[in-house]
Formats: structure tokens, sequence, C-alpha cells
């Protein structure tokens, strides 16, 4: 009967219709989307990712750009696209909803590449080759050229910042049925496939887009990614009408902001004592949560109750929130200061994880012959990084832990904070050998005549870079996925969005440095006419003495991440950890 009156439709007119059953809508969400999510993200990392690793040469030989001033600017793209993910979640989750926000995501990177392509195929938008017949110096980029092409890298900044806010997040709201006792299945095994998509991309932007660029032009290398991200756009939209669509709601961001807001609206206030009960705050109704920590206490004055009846509305919310917030706002807000010291830690360390451009000018002045015939891309070396940090995560997880487990006979695991440590530990040394390799390098050039030609190739193998990039790619592996880790688990579940985001923030706050770091190593080396260290010819400068200043700042960011760590104390893990062990002290004295 039931299934009748769902088939039947009323007549506009008054009249039953019961011969007419309306369309059935298509069943929202599922697995039949995850193939169309997945795809739009690793098609626009293959994209974007693959245009990275040869830019620095685009833009020294067809740009006539100095090393340094194209590193910078490379530096500021790199910045600009791990800061516009954070843009990207408030607008999604305050304005546009997850969909619409990866849709124009979408649209702005695929504008944004077809505007780069068009820098190669217009010869009009970029400087004219240099005159060799003359010792003129070569024709600099206009102004109006320049802006077309950093309209292009803000654009795709743009695209990627709506991208990967939210696909994650919108590939897990298609799956997540709180009611199927599947669905924590579910979501793991997308989660897995979505990880691994991701790297996969990665490794294709680092071959085959670099390869493309390499030995068939920048016409061909640039048009190739903006072909995928056409697609990568082709395919979300494909699937719209099976989406589960969330609407926006209130951003977390807005919640930090009003908790400032009403903090120092509140200054003059004057705190409870130490240990009253929670009716002098502000809280959600069945909250555990009734009175704040008493840690960062001049927070605590933004859910101070001044009066119930005019702050309170009937429905037991505040009747201004930027005057008013909750115990829960404000524990959030101090959960995240508490881990700025620690985060600042693995910014600094991701400067050197960042550099990108002075590696590919040494592979470019090496030999890159893997056989007589075929020569790896200078720009394809960073997959030494990527590969090094695929393969060590099941290896330490799967073989490494269980048998380091079965020797001393319980269970061992290195902590969230250790392993932290031990990254920024491994990115120092990849700097010193980063240095040793280059030091060796340079002597070779000068000793075989290329003093004064940057572009002769050293009878040196390029295979001397691997050691490093698999360096970088083990800090990565320990101190990118720890740091993960750390704040996933130190931050309520309602901060999940600033999980995620914190680790893209501190990747763009560490281009910001190196840019700053690039320009003042540049500007006092060539003070006198001398030449700078960073210099565009890369046999004339001492890029040696640059990895040996990233070195040593290593080191002493690592001497500050022990003071930091040790001044935050215990996190959930470590507490976790000693419960048990109590535990299981107590269960023996009983037996």
């Amino acid at each position: 009967m039931d299934k009748q009156i769902e088939e039947t439709s009323p007549d506009p007119k008054g009249m039953n219709q019961h011969e007419l059953p309306t369309a059935k809508k298509p069943p929202r969400g599922g697995l039949i989307t995850m193939p169309f999510i997945i795809a739009n993200e690793a098609l626009e990392r293959v994209a974007s990712y693959g245009l990275l690793p040869n830019m620095i040469l685009y833009l020294i030989g067809d740009y006539k750009l100095g090393v340094a001033k194209g590193t910078n600017i490379l530096f500021f793209w790199s910045a600009l696209t791990n800061f516009m993910p954070l843009f990207g979640a408030f607008l999604s989750d305050s304005y546009l909803g997850r969909f619409r926000t990866i849709g124009f995501g979408s649209i702005a990177s695929f504008t944004g590449m077809v505007l780069l392509w068009l820098t190669a195929v217009i010869p009009q938008s970029k400087p004219p080759p240099c005159n060799q017949s003359t010792t003129d110096t070569c024709k600099s980029a206009s102004t109006a050229q320049l802006a077309i092409l950093f309209s292009s890298f803000v654009l795709m900044s743009i695209g990627a910042g709506g991208i990967r806010a939210c696909s994650l997040a919108f590939g897990a709201d298609q799956l997540d049925k709180r009611g199927d006792p599947k669905n924590e299945r579910v979501l793991e095994s997308f989660f897995n496939w979505y990880y691994a998509s991701a790297s996969f991309s990665v490794l294709i932007a680092l071959t085959g887009i670099v390869y493309i660029q390499d030995h068939m032009g920048w016409k061909v290398g640039f048009g190739v990614p903006a072909m995928l991200m056409f697609f990568s756009g082709l395919l979300f939209f494909l699937a719209s009408r099976f989406y589960i669509k969330q609407k926006a709601s209130k951003s977390l961001f807005t919640g930090l902001a009003q908790v400032l807001v009403a903090s120092y609206k509140n200054r003059r206030l004057a705190l409870p004592p130490r240990h009253s009960d929670g009716g002098w705050y502000h809280h959600m109704r069945g909250s555990s949560l009734v009175v704040p920590s008493n840690k960062l206490r001049f927070l605590n004055k933004a859910c101070i109750i001044r009066n119930p009846e005019e702050d309170i509305s009937e429905e037991g919310l505040a009747s201004d929130p930027w005057s008013l917030c909750t115990t829960e706002q404000v524990e959030e807000l101090k959960a995240l200061i508490k881990v700025m010291p620690i985060w600042s830690t693995g910014a600094i360390m991701s400067i050197s994880v960042s550099q990108n451009s002075f590696p590919v000018l040494q592979a470019n002045s090496m030999d890159r012959h893997l056989t007589s015939s075929f020569k790896i891309p200078a720009g394809s070396f960073g997959m030494f990084a990527t590969i090094t940090l695929t393969t060590w995560i099941p290896l330490y997880d799967r073989v490494i832990l269980p048998l380091a487990s079965k020797i001393t006979g319980k269970q061992v695991r290195l902590g969230v904070k250790q392993r932290m440590g031990i990254g920024i530990f491994l990115s120092c040394i990849s700097m010193a050998v980063s240095a040793i390799v280059e030091n060796i390098r340079r002597k070779k050039a000068i000793s075989q005549g290329f003093y004064n030609n940057p572009h002769g190739v050293v009878d040196m193998t390029a295979f001397w870079l691997v050691p490093q990039y698999c360096l970088i790619g083990l800090a990565e592996a320990f101190n990118a996925i720890g740091q993960t880790e750390f704040y996933y688990t130190e931050f309520p579940k309602s901060m999940s969005s600033v999980a995620a985001a914190l680790f893209g923030v501190g990747m763009g706050a560490a281009s910001l440095l190196a840019s700053v770091i690039v320009s003042t190593v540049d500007g006092l080396t060539k003070r006198g006419g001398k030449e700078s260290w960073v210099s565009s010819n890369i046999n004339k400068g001492h890029y040696e003495n640059y990895y040996w200043i990233l070195a040593i700042m290593g080191f002493l960011n690592l001497l500050y991440y022990f003071v930091c760590s040790w001044a935050y104390g215990p996190c959930v893990e470590e507490e976790s950890s000693k419960l048990r062990e109590g535990k299981g002290l107590e269960e023996e004295l009983i037996m």
C-alpha cells in the first residue's frame, strides 16, 4: 500500500492519475561517486604538480629571469597554493558548500593552465629570444607579460584551494552512513584509495609530464596539463546528479574569530574563581565541558555570562555570538594556540623540503643518462623523494614495527613527537648532504672548464643527487605524517578540518620564509660587485654555502623543537599509553 502511494501523484487539477507513476530519483551518494571525485583531484594533482619542477627553467630561459628572482616567484606561488585551501574551506563551510567550491576550483585551475599554455603559444606574451650574434643583453619581460604569467599562477592556486580543501570531505559525505555497521570500513577504504591516488598522481607528474616538457617543448608540455585539468572538471560535473550536496553552515574559522572578538569585548570583566561551577559560563546543552580550562584564562572571558536573560535566548543559544561564545569554542581556540610552537618547527623544516629549483639546476648540469639512449629529465629527480616516502610507510608499518615487537617481546611504536623530531633531524642531514654533493660538482665543473658556462654538462652522474632526495622523502615520512597525526589526536573532533589544513599552511609559511632567505643571501653576497652565492651561473655561485645555511638552521630548529616538545608536555597519545601501562600493572598485581 505504501509503495502504491509513493508511485502515485495528484493531478494539478485535482484528478488522481494512478496510471502515471512519477520518475524515480537516482540514488544519492555511495561508491558510484568515488571514481569521479578521486579522478577529479588526481588529475588536478598530475596537472599542477607536473608544472612545478621545470618551471624554474621556463622562467630563466623564456622570461629571462635570474635564478634568485625566479626561485622567489616559485616560492610565492607555492605559498599561495598552500594557503588557499584555508580560504577554500572557509568559503565552502560558510557560503558555497563543497560541491560548488570544487566546481569553481576546477574551472579556475583549468583557466589558469590555459593562460599558462597561451604564454608558450603566443610569442608576444613573453620576451623575444636573445640575439646570439650581438653582445647586447637579453630583453627582459614587460609588466604586461609578467601580469599574464602571474595571473595564470594565481588562478591555479585558487583552483587548488577549492579542490584540495573539499575533495576528501566531499568524498566522505557520499559514504558517511552512520547507521550502517560497515560504514567505518568503507570510509577507510576510500581514504586509502584517496591517498594512494594522490601519491601515484605526483609520481606521474614528476615523470610523465616533466618528460613531455623536456622532449616536446613547452607548448605540448603545458597543453597536456590543461587537457588533464579539463577532463578533471568534466568527470566531476558528469556525476553531479548522483552527489549528496550538503548545504553550507557556520564555519569553524568563524567560531574561532568570535572567541577572539568576544574575549576582547569582555576584557574588563573579572574572571570567576578558579574552582567555580559551570553556572558562570555558557556551554552547549548536554555538553560535559561546562567549565573552561585554566590555561590561557584571558580567553575564558569570551564565555562568561553577564546577564542570562539578555545574553541567552530561549533555545539556549547566545543572543550575540560575537559577544558570548561557548566553552567548546574557547577550548578549540586554546588547542590551536597550544600547538603553534610545535607547528612552527614543522614549518621551518619544510624550508628544506621546498627546495625544488636549485636541485633542478644542479641535475641539469650533470650527466642524467640512465642508459646510453635514455636521459632522466632534470625535474624528475624529485620522484626519488616520493618513491622513498611511499615505500617507507608500508615497510615501517608492516615489517619494521612487527619485527621489532617480536624481538623485544612487547609492542614497539615510536611516539608521534619522536617521529616529528626524527624528521627534523633527517632534514638537517639532507641539507648537509646537498652541500657536500654541490661542492664536489662545482669543483669538477671548474676543473673541466665550465666556470663561465652554466649550461655545460659536468662529467658526473646526477645520481649523486638521489641520497639527498631519499633523505627528504624519509624526513617527510616521519615529520609530515607525524604532524598530521599529532593535530588530529590533540584537537577536538570538531577541528578535523583545521587539523587537515595546518600542515599545508606550514608548507605555505615555509615557502615565504625560503623566499626571504634566498633574497637575503642574494642581497648580502653580491655586495661590492661580487658574484652572488645563488647566481644564475651555477658554477660561479656557491649553492653549497646556501645549503650549509639551511643545514645550520635545521640544526637550530631541532634544538628549538626539543624545547617546544618539553614545554608542550605529554600529548594525548602519551597519556593514553601511560594509562594502559598503569592498568596492565594493576592487573599483574591482582593476579
